[in-house]
């Protein structure tokens, strides 16, 4: 590959911004995320988390399975099946979340 070659489609990430980061100590998927955003785009990693490990395990000399997974968190709230589920005509059925909040006691509303 080329060092202007585009592995994070989301974030721009190119080959050489991978190089650059594992050059300042990066050993895993998530260092490289941390000092270049690779895999926070909408696809959240899912078209390049092998591109990327494998790049670092050869930059590193390593073999690909010796490099770490990425750390994968839940969502902070569950969202309702009946949100992911429901059907409008106009599409834009979206509710805050905030919306859906209890308050506290003492707080309005």
């Amino acid at each position: 590959m080329d060092k202007s070659t585009i592995v994070c489609r989301c974030e721009e990430i190119t080959v050489e911004d991978i190089a650059s980061a594992v050059s300042q100590g990066a050993e895993t998927f998530d260092d490289v995320k941390r000092l270049t955003r690779c895999g926070m785009g909408l696809c959240q990693a899912k078209t390049c988390r092998i591109v990327i490990s494998e790049l670092i395990a050869e930059m590193k000399a390593k073999s690909a399975a010796d490099i770490s997974v990425p750390r994968l968190r839940m969502p902070l709230r569950p969202v309702p099946i009946g949100v992911l589920a429901a059907n409008t005509a106009s599409g834009s059925f979206v509710r805050s979340t905030l919306a859906e909040a209890e308050p506290d006691e003492g707080q309005e509303k």
